[in-house]
């Protein structure tokens, strides 16, 4: 594969499905003009930008998904596109995570709803053995009475194990459903964006104040920023840059520790995928993806004891 194919695929696979909210437009995506002298153009040999060029072509906007006329177009621009946009949407990685967080209310709603069945199945067996680990994590951290804490801490748990296993997928299934569909961009590891875990951690974070203002009181909050750990008011300002920063750098650390594992897990799978011999690809990645089922429950359970430390800190008194 030519050094540019693979800039171009490694490109097509770490592009999201992304809507410009303020048209409805698709990021770096196009509609040619006239479909069939485009696929014309391209069996005889000219390139895409060519393409595009001579039969012309238009932006392809949301609507447009599905009627398989919105090709991939990854100009510099659009490799270029920042991580984090406030006038874009992706719909892929958003969407994902919605439907896992349902796959994993219908899959646990399924399992208590057999537990009048008498003899418990192997699917109840194991709810129950994640029931009981992040009952022991829960307790062994989260020292106060909260009717809140476990129910998030399992919900925490399993919604990000389930974003994180949809990097054990092929790394082209979906991807060649969807250009199949119509849909020219597809991104499966809704974890490896960073707008998904860092908004993740952002509702960890008002948390932390939930839990402040409920066992401290706001007053005692402030003192914790300013008091703390300076004791006497000449050191006001030290103590609130200190506790300050170590306040905000809690759901960047959390947010962005997720997004680097999984982000860097993805790329791997990605170059393997660009090996020349199919045999070599199965020699590497199949070993790779065992190695990535740790990693895989690892982050899922690193969220889950930072949020319960992160909150059991917020409801000190001290």
């Amino acid at each position: 594969m030519s050094e540019h194919n693979s800039q171009e695929y490694i490109g097509h696979h770490l592009h999201f499905l992304q809507v410009d909210l303020r048209d409805g437009s698709i990021v770096a995506a196009a509609k040619p003009a006239d479909g069939a002298a485009y696929d014309s153009c391209l069996s005889s040999g000219a390139s895409q930008e060519q393409c595009l060029a001579q039969v012309g072509y238009e932006q392809c906007h949301f609507s447009d998904l599905g009627t398989g006329q919105c090709v991939a177009v990854l100009s510099e621009k659009g490799q270029s596109e920042s991580l984090i946009n406030p006038y874009t949407l992706n719909v892929d990685s958003l969407g994902l995570t919605v439907l896992l967080g349902i796959v994993f209310l219908l899959l646990f709603r399924y399992a208590a709803k057999q537990t009048t069945s008498g003899v418990p199945t192997k699917l109840q067996c194991f709810i129950e053995m994640i029931f009981e680990f992040v009952q022991d994590t829960v307790s062994s951290i989260f020292k106060r009475k909260s009717a809140l804490i476990a129910p998030l801490s399992l919900t925490v748990f399993m919604w990000v194990f389930l974003m994180n296993l949809m990097d054990l997928l092929p790394i082209d299934l979906l991807p060649e459903l969807a250009t199949m569909m119509g849909v020219p961009y597809f991104r499966v590891v809704p974890s490896a964006d960073v707008n998904i875990t860092l908004s993740m951690a952002t509702g960890v974070f008002l948390l932390i104040f939930a839990f402040s203002f409920k066992n401290i009181g706001v007053m005692g909050f402030v003192k914790s920023l300013t008091l703390h750990p300076f004791n006497h008011w000449a050191f006001i300002p030290v103590n609130l840059i200190l506790e300050g920063v170590s306040l905000l750098s809690k759901p960047v650390s959390l947010g962005l520790r997720l997004f680097g594992n999984m982000y860097a897990g993805e790329m791997i799978f990605i170059l393997i995928a660009l090996l020349p011999l199919w045999w070599i690809q199965w020699v590497l990645n199949v070993p790779w993806a065992l190695f990535h089922i740790l990693i895989v429950t690892l982050q899922a359970f690193i969220f889950m004891v930072l949020t319960i430390v992160y909150l059991s800190m917020a409801s000190e008194e001290d």
